[in-house]
């Protein structure tokens, strides 16, 4: 994830944000941008945290350049074990906000991004820095979540005030949580008109899947930077955010939940002169 000095990272980097991060892969997170991509390109990967997307994205370039770049040093370091683990020796790995990181304009064929224009101030901002940082008729690349247009069954209170929850706080740190529904309207405002627009899901519906999601979200809601936020503007309690964890676990443990997240995706080409 990556942010300047007036961004808030509404997750942080808890163990139960880093679980998640760690289980994207290009096929479950960049599918619509795969049929773009070709050996010998070169990719910037904005907000790479622990870099399995970004590793992943390598090997579907190779021979060409993955860099991926993201704020904390620790995650980077993460992202840098990774990819020595799985051999991708076109990977490295910046620290850094790209906005301000002094990377050499029009370098890259590909600049990427996956959930990281909702915890900016400035997505409009962001999208025209990553197609200043692209190559003339090269492809800025974003996909990010809708929350409200999440769904789930069954009905549960303690979910529903975990949305609330959860917009209240974004919106507290200036971020648009329903980044998904916008994101052809910022890439138009940012100067990019030649824009490709999908959408996706993420389903959890297996006890396993289920159990999982349940369980990141439930110590999210108590342990992360959202749990600290949430408390510190007054938006929720401790004690109301541990009932909330409860009734994640409780939601998963039906045999007929389901989970389903909703996300936008923009491929925009970068006007060739």
């Amino acid at each position: 994830m990556t942010a300047a000095r007036d961004d808030v990272y509404t997750h942080g980097h808890h163990d139960s944000v880093l679980r998640s991060h760690r289980w994207r892969t290009a096929e479950n997170s960049a599918h619509y941008l795969l049929p773009q991509l070709r050996p010998g390109l070169s990719l910037l990967d904005v907000g790479c945290g622990p870099g399995t997307l970004s590793a992943d994205l390598a090997q579907r370039v190779a021979p060409g350049q993955v860099v991926g770049i993201d704020v904390e040093s620790d995650v980077v370091e993460l992202a840098r074990r990774h990819a020595t683990d799985v051999g991708a020796s076109n990977v490295e790995l910046l620290v850094g906000d790209f906005r301000t990181a002094g990377l050499t304009p029009a370098s890259f064929d590909v600049v990427h991004a996956h959930q990281v224009l909702q915890h900016l101030s400035d997505p409009v901002g962001a999208l025209a820095e990553m197609a200043r940082l692209a190559r003339p008729g090269g492809l800025v690349a974003v996909r990010d979540g809708d929350y409200s247009g999440m769904t789930w069954a069954p009905a549960s209170p303690g979910l529903d005030r975990w949305l609330e929850v959860y917009l209240q706080v974004t919106r507290h740190n200036r971020a648009e949580a329903n980044a998904g529904r916008f994101l052809p309207a910022w890439a138009r405002q940012a100067g990019l008109d030649d824009t490709t627009y999908t959408t996706s899901t993420w389903t959890f519906a297996t006890p396993d899947d289920r159990a999982w999601w349940a369980d990141l979200w439930a110590d999210r809601v108590v342990a992360s930077n959202l749990a600290e936020q949430a408390v510190a503007y007054g938006v929720a309690s401790a004690v109301e955010l541990a009932d909330i964890a409860v009734a994640w676990r409780s939601w998963a443990e039906d045999p007929d939940a389901v989970f389903v997240i909703l996300h936008g995706e923009l491929v925009a080409r970068v006007p060739a002169g």
